[in-house]
């Protein structure tokens, strides 16, 4: 094992300038190597090994003088171990700095509250991402479609739910919330486009609705992507492929001065594609993202980062099964070649840590997001309209603001230890502009159907304990919540021109236990109650609706690490949810409907047998089903039964990386009485890679085998062109062919 020795120091406690001669300990500072971050929880052993400390979160230890001298072993998975010797007073140096290393099976810590994070690094490291639907697949027991030309935010599925665009999954970036309230397309719509994928350096995820720091649109789960604090190299990377592809990144180290603890980087991307669909789909985006931070003290931290993307496409849309099948159109053809769309966000975000003491801390954040989209579909062609047809337009203007501030402090307790952990924030939406219009081939306004606007406003706060004793844990939290919804209905004469309001509370208890029995075993058990606000439009005018439909579920696993290159997990889980969210397809919104019970099962599998070898797999099953309705028609339309997703990564010939992954998504229920079935897919992707210190290439086969598979698929009711009654049957946008992209990087 590598060992390196960076430097030590002695903070020497004193008493009127002067050394006590009574003095019983010395007190040492650990800092990451990179970002300049205190490390908490390192583990120093001392006293010839017979004694240990673990690292406060301002990253200081202290080791009594009566073991000196002494060789201190310092360790933390994820770094390089440390042997220290600590000899006399004659060490002046101030911190000891711990050095990166690529993340192994063999260093993630079952019991470790950083378990779940530590997983995904690996996931990252063995195989790397290059869009945002790569980063989402990331995430264990997440599946996702995308059926608007790249442009729509994609379609989420975790735990037996379709979370149509992130509904019942929390998605945030650095903290910051991406979720959408009131969303003109669907509610919790989450957009993560405006995240470059190179600079993200970790995804920490959690499934269910048990964290007392996540709040709206936690019930499945939540997810948060982590970006970079800093580069070491700048770089360019240009790419293109199949469909008249092409993508240019560039990172830019702008500052990275470890004398002054600064950093700071700027990063862009251009993406374009036609697509395989016979309707060009002229995807163009464009991302800025950049940020700067600086350790203003020792104690005192501050970060700024802005990021920017716009984007517009071209959509081939939902197509009928039928229309394929009698030839009116070909498989990659479209009933409407007018759909698509345009879309942007703009993002300003501070954070502020203030280390207090070995035991306290607060940290701050604050952001600000500007938001413009505009969507046309066609769900049901002419359904509705015989002329025209039924193409809509949904658009979306708003100013998201929040903020959040937290409180940590340690206890010390015989045997045991205590974290308390508290939090207060807001976030308030300014929406400006909320329609949905009937229009025809973009240009012509048919009928308004809706135009409203209004503040949606979220207060939140939470308290909870961390109680480590022995092998335990245990972590009970609360949370509250309180919604102030403000909607003016535009097409309303007769509304006040202050518009309508109501409000609602939600309180969210949360319970986890976890039981290390060993270093390779450990079990847990978690409880809680989550919920997700419903939209608006729908809770203003209705009284009698659930402002905030909440969910309870529990889950019950074991984490193994049987031996150094294996890891198992597998869980039971449960989860009654008060209010269901369905899409209507004519209609393109989502409206409530009854009470519903899930349960499954997970299971995931890490095991790298040699360091340049690794694989993966995730497999989910799910059973879900309305309460209040009759055996037969209690199907939750488009909620997935079995999911797997996983890859096999080998390194070889010194720089040389082969890597295959899959994903699997079984049929499903399409309508209530499940009188309709999606179809099954199973595809795989190849990732060829060579990479030196300065420059590297890669090839990405999608698609291997090119297999013939629908991505999103809906049961819906349509009438085509010359049909005399509609027809309800299955409506689906393929997925994309075989396809080779290529790249090449160069690191400056």
């Amino acid at each position: 094992m590598k060992i390196t020795k960076i430097a030590a120091v002695f903070l020497v406690l004193a008493f009127s300038g002067k050394v006590s001669a009574q003095e019983t300990e010395k007190k040492m500072l650990i800092k990451d190597a990179d970002d300049q971050f205190p490390i908490a929880d390192v583990l120093v052993k001392y006293n010839h090994g017979n004694s240990h400390t673990h690292t406060g979160s301002d990253g200081t230890f202290s080791v009594p003088v009566a073991s000196l001298p002494d060789t201190l072993m310092i360790s933390r998975p994820g770094y390089d171990e440390v042997k220290w010797l600590v000899a006399s007073d004659e060490d002046k140096n101030k911190v000891i700095f711990l050095q990166h290393k690529p993340f192994q099976i063999s260093e993630v810590a079952i019991n470790h509250s950083s378990f779940l994070s530590a997983i995904t690094k690996v996931d990252l490291n063995k195989f790397p991402v290059n869009s945002a639907q790569d980063l989402l697949r990331k995430v264990p027991g997440l599946f996702i479609a995308q059926h608007a030309g790249g442009g729509k935010a994609e379609q989420l599925f975790l735990r037996g739910f379709d979370a149509d665009h992130g509904t019942d999954v929390s998605v945030n970036v650095d903290g910051m919330p991406v979720n959408i309230v009131s969303h003109a397309h669907g509610q919790g719509y989450s957009d993560l486009h405006f995240v470059i994928p190179e600079t993200v350096n970790n995804i920490d995820f959690g499934k269910g609705a048990y964290y007392m720091d996540r709040g709206d649109f936690n019930t499945a789960g939540y997810v948060d992507f982590q970006t970079y604090s800093g580069l070491k190299n700048s770089m360019i990377k240009l790419e293109g492929g199949s469909f008249n592809s092409k993508r240019i990144l560039g990172m830019f180290n702008i500052l990275h001065d470890d004398k002054g603890r600064k950093n700071a980087y700027l990063a862009a991307e251009y993406n374009y594609t036609d697509g395989p669909f016979d309707v060009k789909q002229n995807f163009n985006r464009i991302n800025i993202f950049g940020k700067y931070n600086q350790w203003i003290t020792d104690n005192d931290y501050f970060n700024i980062q802005f990021s920017t993307f716009n984007s517009s496409w071209n959509a081939s849309g939902q197509i009928p099964e039928r229309a394929v099948d009698e030839g009116i159109i070909g498989r990659w053809g479209s009933i409407d070649p007018t759909e698509g769309g345009k879309t942007s966000r703009t993002n300003l975000q501070m954070n502020f840590k203030h280390i207090i003491s070995s035991s306290e801390q607060i940290d701050a954040m604050a952001f600000y997001s500007k938001y413009n989209f505009n969507l046309y579909s066609d769900f049901t062609f002419y359904l509705n309209d015989k002329d025209h047809g039924d193409e809509i337009q949904q658009t979306d203007g708003r100013n998201i603001y929040g903020a959040e501030v937290k409180y940590t402090k340690n206890f010390t307790l015989a045997n045991s230890s205590l974290n308390w952990i508290s939090g207060v924030g807001l976030r308030n939406d300014d929406i400006n502009t909320l329609q949905l219009n009937h229009v025809y081939h973009r240009d012509l306004l048919l009928d308004r159907k809706a135009d409203v606007n209004g503040t949606e406003t979220n207060l939140h706060a939470y308290s909870g304990l961390i109680w480590k004793t022995a092998r335990w844990t245990i972590n009970p939290a609360l949370r509250v919540d309180h919604f102030i919804f403000n909607m003016h209905n535009l097409l309303d004469p007769e509304q006040l021109p202050s518009g309508q309001s109501t409000e609602g509370t939600r309180l969210s208890p949360k319970l986890n236990f976890s039981y290390a029995q060993n270093d390779r075993i450990m079990w847990f058990l978690k409880t809680g109650i989550g919920f997700h606000s419903n939209d608006l439009r729908v809770v203003v005018p209705n009284a009698d609706q659930k402002t905030l439909p909440y969910s309870v579920g529990g889950d019950l696993g074991v984490r193994l690490h049987p031996f150094k290159s294996l890891i198992i997990t597998p869980a039971l889980w449960y989860m009654y949810l008060q209010q269901e969210f369905v899409y209507v397809g004519d209609d393109a919104v989502v409206e409530p409907s009854g009470k519903s019970r899930r349960f499954g099962a997970d299971l995931g599998v890490r095991f790298q047998p040699l360091e340049n070898f690794y694989l993966n797999a995730d497999i989910n099953y799910s059973h879900a089903r309305f309460i209040e309705e009759e055996k037969g028609q209690d199907y939750v339309p488009l909620a997935p039964v079995v999911t797997s997703t996983g890859s096999v990564n080998w390194d070889f010939l010194h720089g040389f990386s082969l890597g295959i992954q899959y994903r699997y998504l079984g049929s499903r229920p399409a309508a209530e009485d499940n009188s309709i079935k999606t179809k099954a897919y199973f595809v795989n992707d190849l990732m060829l890679s060579y990479n030196r210190q300065k420059w590297g290439a890669n090839i990405q086969v999608n698609n291997l085998f090119n297999v013939q598979w629908n991505e999103a698929q809906f049961a819906t009711e349509t009438q085509l062109k010359g049909e005399t009654e509609p027809i309800t049957d299955l409506t689906y946008t393929p997925g994309s062919p075989f396809g080779v992209r290529m790249g090449v990087y160069y690191k400056f």
